[in-house]
């Protein structure tokens, strides 16, 4: 039986046949790497929130988007912070609901993000600001979407993130914001070009991950094989 996988989702204005109004959406590419993998995605909208959420899913998957609230993690907002509370407000729960009950999670960029902040830890707001550089999230020509950057990162041995991917993995990222303190969690992979943070985990538990890049946008599957492969042994 396939397991079932939880997606946490935005909620964003939208326009559609001609119609227009406040939707929840994903990029497909989540769904599609859960249901490649071998996995049912389900999908988690924002509006309400609540522990049992989770009860009939096997794992759950904290997707990337918009920054989290610095006050989170008691810092005053820099001028490029823009945050939901509604969304901090779901994945917390759902997130938190998740950990309680040692199921597998995958974060990925913000969720990423969000696990550090939920485990204790801090960002950093602006990485031009703390890097020099805007190699993380390159700048784009006015009117085009955002283009992913490119860069190595280096996995720590004995890790489970090494398990799946070895020494060095290719990544893409798209994001202004990082991991500074990944309070209870544990450091596991570190850009090569800069040392940012860009991989966590929480070994005390059985499958707790979170990668800085956008494994729904690559062409490895291991990661999600290994997601799906957890999710199957709960």
């Amino acid at each position: 039986m396939r397991p079932w996988i939880g997606i946490t989702t935005y909620t964003a204005d939208a326009q559609w046949a001609g119609r227009g109004g406040r939707v929840t959406l994903l990029p497909i590419s989540y769904a599609e790497s859960v249901n490649r993998a071998g996995g049912r995605a389900v999908l988690i909208p924002t509006d309400d929130p609540g522990a049992d959420a989770i009860d009939r899913l096997d794992a759950l998957v904290v997707s990337g988007g918009p920054d989290v609230d610095p006050g989170r993690y008691g810092q005053a907002p820099h001028a490029a912070s823009a945050w939901q509370d509604e969304r901090d407000e779901a994945e917390l729960t759902v997130l938190r609901a998740a950990l309680d009950r040692d199921l597998p999670v995958l974060g990925v960029c913000r969720g990423a993000q969000l696990m550090a902040v939920e485990a204790g830890g801090a960002l950093h707001q602006h990485l031009p600001d703390t890097l020099g550089h805007s190699d993380h999230r390159p700048a784009s020509e006015p009117g085009a979407a955002p283009s992913y950057g490119r860069h190595a990162v280096r996995l720590a041995p004995g890790t489970l993130l090494h398990k799946i991917l070895g020494d060095e993995v290719a990544t893409n990222s798209l994001h202004h914001q990082g991991i500074a303190d990944p309070g209870r969690l544990t450091a596991v992979g570190w850009s090569m070009d800069d040392d940012l943070i860009e991989a966590v985990e929480d070994p005390a538990r059985t499958f707790t991950v979170g990668v800085q890049w956008h494994p729904e946008d690559l062409a490895d599957p291991c990661l999600w094989n290994a997601l799906v492969e957890a999710a199957r042994r709960v």
